[in-house]
């Protein structure tokens, strides 16, 4: 792709940008609302897409390293006198360490075998947070977390989450067009012809598993600041299901797939939900409807018609 073709492929993400940052004053505070709980929800789903649509790894139970960060976040707030500014970065830096010791365990199995590990793994980690009361609240968990002024209302946390989230999107997008990331998309799809020819698959999955964690634990840190509060449903296998279906949803095997899968999926949940609890009843039908007529999802579809024709995430076999 030339520079110039490059540029046009990221006008209309910088004209939404440019949208968000004027939405606040303009629209009722439970949208504000809403649209940064997709924010946050974006994130997560795009650090799962990071291992899952590029790296072709079975990472079933992101959501536990979602939690860590959130918790670890959670309780320099609560039980202890650091400054914030460490609570910011324990968050993402225990995901990422979590996600370092599961990943140490995992890549020494492939597929399936990976995705059944990492969640026996990832329902110890929420088992810990369920059952150790003294420390994390066991399953009423922790509310009324502190947080600075310059979040404090709905719209500062709608600037402070949207910018985060800016920033957090460049990073992973410059990490995934890097030689690793590179490198991270040709073991997906030919693990064997890679480690024939001198690269260590191994070692490239799990820095990919601890980069997607990392990112993972500061969308984490992220849902405290907008909720004040932390609960052991964030590393519940469940809400692992439904950022897999997001990215799914969306389309995996592009970059801004995960976003819209997360965009469509709380507003589902928020709008549907209002009407009836079977919300996900909508999901299960339109995620069938999508298997069969848009197996590329979404955003794949709309790249396929309007644009170049997306990689695949898995090679054809």
């Amino acid at each position: 792709m030339t520079m110039k073709n490059r540029f046009k492929s990221f006008v209309p993400y910088g004209v939404i940008f440019v949208v968000l940052l004027f939405l606040p004053p303009v629209i009722p505070r439970f949208y504000t609302y809403i649209l940064t709980s997709i924010f946050v929800t974006a994130l997560l789903a795009m650090s799962l897409n990071v291992v899952v649509g590029h790296g072709g790894l079975f990472q079933f139970h992101h959501a536990a390293f979602y939690g860590v960060g959130a918790y670890t976040f959670a309780l320099i707030l609560t039980k202890t006198s650091l400054p914030i500014w460490v609570g910011f970065v324990a968050g993402p830096v225990a995901a990422a360490m979590a996600g370092l010791l599961v990943g140490w365990f995992c890549v020494r199995l492939t597929r399936l075998y990976f995705g059944m590990l990492q969640i026996s793994l990832g329902s110890l980690i929420w088992a810990i947070a369920f059952r150790w009361y003294s420390l994390t609240g066991g399953d009423d968990g922790i509310h009324g977390v502190p947080v600075p002024d310059f979040v404090s209302s709905s719209t500062s946390a709608y600037y402070f989450i949207l910018i985060l989230l800016t920033i957090c999107l460049v990073v992973m997008y410059l990490i995934l067009r890097s030689p690793f990331g590179m490198t991270l998309q040709a073991i997906r799809d030919n693990p064997e012809r890679c480690e024939a020819v001198g690269i260590n698959v191994r070692r490239h999955q799990l820095l990919g598993i601890v980069i997607a964690t990392f990112f993972a634990g500061v969308a984490g840190v992220l849902f405290v600041v907008l909720e004040r509060s932390v609960f052991p449903d964030l590393l519940f296998w469940v809400l692992s299901l439904e950022i897999f279906i997001m990215c799914l949803l969306g389309g995996w095997f592009t970059f801004a797939g995960p976003i819209l899968g997360a965009a469509i999926t709380v507003s589902l949940r928020t709008f549907v939900g209002i009407y009836t609890e079977y919300w996900t009843l909508i999901l299960g039908v339109m995620l069938i409807l999508l298997i069969f007529f848009l197996p590329e999802g979404v955003m794949g579809f709309i790249t396929e018609k309007f644009g170049a024709r997306p990689e695949r995430v898995y090679q054809e076999r």
